[in-house]
């Protein structure tokens, strides 16, 4: 069965009435105030647009983060306003320029010194304004598909970590989320925010334009809001990884799912499974841990001298992350990484 995952959506959505003030975190008070860093980007070849961001404030993806198939994306913060995203949206959908366009919002904002806004367009136009505000170190970077923004970060540092890990996957067989969870990540683990102590969130949304990406009419592919937790960047990737089903995300024993196939078709390439046949992800069997499936990972365990039942190892067709990093370093020894990776981009989307 070929995998199909529609628009996933695991959000913490807070729905607040204008006037129910005593319902809103106590740290929003008066304003939504998101400290942070983010990148807004797009995919010119499938025209995917997204934004993905991580703060030590609670909830960042309720806030920070808007995107819109077709047109862009916008990445809104420190003193956030919100208005923002949707305007700045509209502005590109009638064919004004990023630039222009926020020019003349700010111009009409009193409070336009407290903010930091990034936003691009689907044709890879972009404008960042930065205002002043706290003492530690904000600022902003472009580049070809690209904006990244920070402030109160440790240093200029994470955002030349996320701009340098974006622009090292430009035209490699990943999706957009895939790529925007890895370029925030950089920064995230070169310290990020400088604040310690409090809460942490991240989000990461991504809106596809193409006929059957989404069963939403906005496009959304991935919206995932870590509302809080201790490491909300990790917890990012864990989520994109298990809904994708991508291969390690789980340890394999005698189970059936997406990635079962990643699995097969990788041991097929490296000549363990079903050597010289084209193996379909359409078979009955495609997505099942079958016999023979367990016998060519024993075989290639065996190879890579990583233990199997017989010398008293490992259980039979034992597939953990470091098995799965063996894989992977197989195929690229053989130059084959590349190809899997792009065949495999089609049944790992994300389409809930």
């Amino acid at each position: 069965m070929r995998l199909r995952l529609f628009s996933l959506a695991l959000t913490a959505t807070l729905a607040l009435p204008a006037a129910a003030h005593a319902q809103e975190p106590y740290a929003w008070r008066d304003s939504l105030v998101f400290h942070t860093f983010s990148i807004a980007a797009v995919d010119p070849r499938t025209g995917e647009v997204g934004v993905a961001v991580t703060t030590r404030v609670a909830c960042v993806g309720n806030g920070v983060p808007w995107v819109r198939k077709g047109v862009g994306a916008v990445a809104t913060q420190a003193n956030t306003r919100t208005e923002y995203g949707n305007e700045l949206l509209d502005a590109l959908a009638k064919g004004e320029a990023p630039d222009a366009a926020l020019k003349r919002l700010m111009a009409a904002d009193t409070g336009f010194q407290s903010r930091q806004i990034g936003v691009i367009s689907l044709d890879g136009r972009s404008a960042q304004h930065t205002g002043t505000g706290p003492k530690q170190w904000a600022g902003h970077r472009a580049g070809k598909n690209y904006v990244t923004q920070g402030n109160i970060l440790v240093g200029p540092e994470v955002i030349a970590a996320v701009a340098k890990s974006f622009e090292a996957s430009e035209g490699t067989p990943h999706h957009l989320a895939d790529r925007l969870i890895d370029a925030i990540n950089a920064g995230f683990q070169l310290g990020g925010d400088k604040r310690h102590g409090l809460r942490t969130s991240a989000a990461v949304v991504v809106s596809d334009p193409r006929p059957g990406m989404s069963r939403r009419t906005d496009g959304q592919t991935v919206n995932i809001n870590v509302c809080e937790n201790a490491d909300p960047v990790g917890e990012l990737r864990r989520i994109y990884d298990a809904v994708s089903q991508t291969l390690g995300y789980r340890t394999l024993q005698q189970f059936s799912g997406g990635d079962v196939f990643q699995l097969k078709l990788i041991l097929n390439t490296l000549g363990y499974y079903k050597k010289g046949e084209t193996i379909s992800e359409r078979a009955p069997d495609a997505n099942v841990l079958t016999a023979e499936t367990v016998a060519a990972v024993d075989a290639f365990r065996t190879r890579e001298n990583m233990g199997t039942p017989s010398d008293g190892g490992s259980p039979a067709g034992l597939v953990d992350s470091e098995t799965v990093a063996r894989l992977w370093a197989a195929l690229e020894k053989i130059g084959k990484a590349t190809t899997v990776r792009q065949q495999l981009l089609d049944i790992t989307m994300i389409r809930r």
